[in-house]
């Protein structure tokens, strides 16, 4: 099966690509070359659909009729810092910003309520456009957040993020063990149950 991924995030990409090992997963820009998608939606779901239909868009403008567009949009959410970086996780920092950006501005917000660890979740939402057709899951994951980085793995905020059950970060732990409970892999497992539906 072949899937277009509406993300330019090189992590997300090669995350897709090694959780669905039996299909062809590209990036868009592979067949579309760069496009700028403005976030302005309120919720993950209303971004992923957003990403996905302009994507879906786009390749259908070139011929490319029959092909499924993948796009997810997901974040941290720190109820204790008014649900804070939520939808704007990978522009906390201001647009452009680095994950190693991010993470300092989120150690200084958690510092700043005296904060060493507090509760936090993981939101992922994925939307499927095919044949004109709009679908979307929800995974997550909860845990805590920590005032500090711990771990070279992952990307985004999984040096600080604790999950339910484990006593270390999601950058120590290493994607294997991250990859059976992630909250993308929970919303892509839910994914994968729509496809087969679907195609």
């Amino acid at each position: 099966m072949k899937i277009v991924l509406a993300s330019a995030n090189k992590g997300k990409i090669t995350e897709f690509q090694k959780l669905m090992p039996n299909d062809e997963v590209i990036a868009f820009s592979e067949i579309l070359g760069k496009i700028e998608i403005v976030e302005d939606k309120d919720s993950f779901k209303g971004n992923a659909i957003k990403k996905a239909q302009t994507i879906y868009e786009e390749l259908i403008k070139i011929g490319q009729n029959d092909v499924i567009v993948i796009s997810d949009d997901s974040g941290i959410t720190v109820p204790a810092l008014n649900n804070e970086p939520g939808i704007y996780s990978a522009r906390y920092a201001g647009e452009g910003s680095s994950d190693k950006q991010n993470n300092a501005k989120l150690i200084e917000n958690l510092n700043k309520q005296n904060l060493e660890k507090t509760a936090a979740f993981y939101t992922a939402c994925i939307a499927i456009v095919y044949k004109g057709e709009v679908y979307t899951v929800h995974g997550w994951m909860h845990g805590n957040v920590i005032n500090k980085e711990l771990g070279e793995g992952g990307f985004g905020y999984d040096p600080m993020f604790i999950a339910n059950g484990f006593d270390k970060t999601l950058g120590e732990l290493g994607y294997e063990a991250k990859k059976e409970f992630s909250h993308r892999t929970k919303a892509l497992n839910l994914a994968k149950k729509v496809l087969d539906v679907i195609l």
